[in-house]
């Protein structure tokens, strides 16, 4: 748990922009007192694919944040997603000779759960706790003080490409900044827009940006499915570029101010004007055929994320709804489509403050909070608040290399690791 007065910074580096939130911990939450956001020019999809441009994105941000909240910028928890992120169940069990249940023996026991064999090309950026057991009785969220003879813990894994862990560290590295732990963006975006009785009931959360679609599903609590869609809202740009005819930069800006998911939600034919490419004149379109082009993007999208819900056979534990939140998401006509395809009932999520309904750290109504009450916000405010509640996880980050403390590696080589550490 951060302290009084400590500074923390969260680094969304996102397809389409790169979004830096510095918080500051208070008595009574955090107060958000810087943001940054710069255009992303060397992501695609969620992975770096120019270290020089993606950098220079970093840098901008991060400098804008620093002038509006006056403070110097060393340390960040960065936010990760692409399709090379992958999850899945693992099982850990220790002895406990009968006597009562520590720290020590909570963090043993998700080690064994961590000792799982993986390909050399991925390592486990979280552990994930969903229940723990002792002498065979689950459903135990705090196993601390008890007593048993035998803990088990069933736990979420969740691993990334080393490779595109490695590019976004080179990048903050390169721009000054030290990354003091990677994060999935739909688990630090699930602190800032879920309430805890969502995530007890059960909530299915989607996050939409540029490049990629993320899905958490949260049951009693815990986060017990994650997965990543390889596309966003920038394809749905592109849809538009291509459909009136305009440069992608223009098209980004009719999606945002004239954009609508849902095409029966127009009632009259509102005409809007659009910039031709290059020397040629401007045209006008009718705002109906502008929703024609978004519709079937935004089905598709949305359709991939249920069918992806519906094979992970946890789709049914989503009592409570869905969520939808991330810079895509705030299109007119969003929760309406959503709900069509789903099912369910949906709500557009932004970062919330502090609502007493057990949170033990949320947003404060000081700073700069008004601010970031924006969808686009969730991942970086997550991230905030995912540095505020947690203890990083002992992750090694060198221009060489990035390795978990505990990749998977053969039980020769732990056993080597271990030697090495006694000389």
């Amino acid at each position: 748990m951060a302290q009084v007065g400590e500074v923390i910074v969260g680094l969304d580096i996102g397809t389409t922009k790169v979004a830096a939130v510095i918080g500051e911990v208070t008595s009574s939450g955090i107060d958000v007192i810087g943001v940054g956001t710069s255009p992303s020019e060397g992501l695609r999809q969620g992975v770096v694919v120019n270290i020089e441009a993606t950098t220079n994105s970093i840098a901008a941000a991060i400098q804008e944040a620093e002038q509006m909240a006056a403070v110097d910028v060393q340390s960040v928890y960065v936010g990760i997603a692409g399709g090379h992120i992958r999850g899945f169940t693992s099982l850990g069990q220790v002895s406990m000779r009968n006597r009562e249940v520590t720290e020590a023996d909570v963090a043993r026991v998700i080690e064994q759960a961590k000792a799982v064999n993986i390909p050399l090309d991925r390592q486990i950026i979280h552990t994930l706790p969903l229940e723990y057991m002792i002498d065979g009785q689950g459903q135990i969220r705090d196993p601390i003080g008890m007593s048993g003879v035998r803990m088990e813990v069933r736990a979420h894994i969740i691993t990334a490409a080393v490779t595109s862990v490695q590019n976004i560290v080179k990048c903050c590295n390169r721009s000054g900044l030290d990354v003091v732990e990677v994060v999935l963006e739909p688990v630090a975006s699930a602190n800032s827009v879920l309430h805890d009785d969502e995530r007890d009931l059960g909530v299915v959360l989607i996050d939409m940006g540029g490049g990629t679609t993320d899905l958490a599903i949260y049951s009693e609590g815990s986060n017990v499915y994650t997965s990543v869609i390889v596309m966003g809202g920038h394809r749905v740009t592109q849809d538009i570029a291509h459909g009136l005819r305009t440069s992608v930069n223009e098209s980004e800006l009719i999606k945002r101010q004239h954009g609508c998911a849902l095409v029966s939600l127009l009632e009259q034919d509102e005409i809007i004007q659009v910039p031709g490419v290059g020397p040629r004149p401007p045209r006008e379109f009718q705002r109906r055929f502008l929703a024609e082009i978004i519709e079937p993007r935004v089905e598709e999208i949305l359709e991939l994320a249920r069918q992806e819900l519906l094979t992970s056979g946890f789709m049914e534990l989503a009592a409570s709804g869905v969520v939808l939140t991330g810079g895509a998401a705030q299109m007119e006509g969003m929760t309406e489509i959503a709900e069509d395809i789903f099912q369910l009932p949906v709500r557009l999520g932004s970062p919330v403050y502090a609502d007493g309904n057990g949170r033990e750290i949320g947003l404060s109504e000081g700073g700069f909070a008004s601010v970031i009450q924006d969808p686009k916000f969730a991942t970086g405010v997550g991230l905030v608040l995912h540095g505020a509640r947690n203890e990083p996880v002992e992750m090694e980050f060198d221009a060489g290399a990035v390795r978990h403390a505990d990749p998977g590696r053969s039980g020769i080589g732990r056993l080597f690791e271990r030697v090495r550490g006694m000389f």
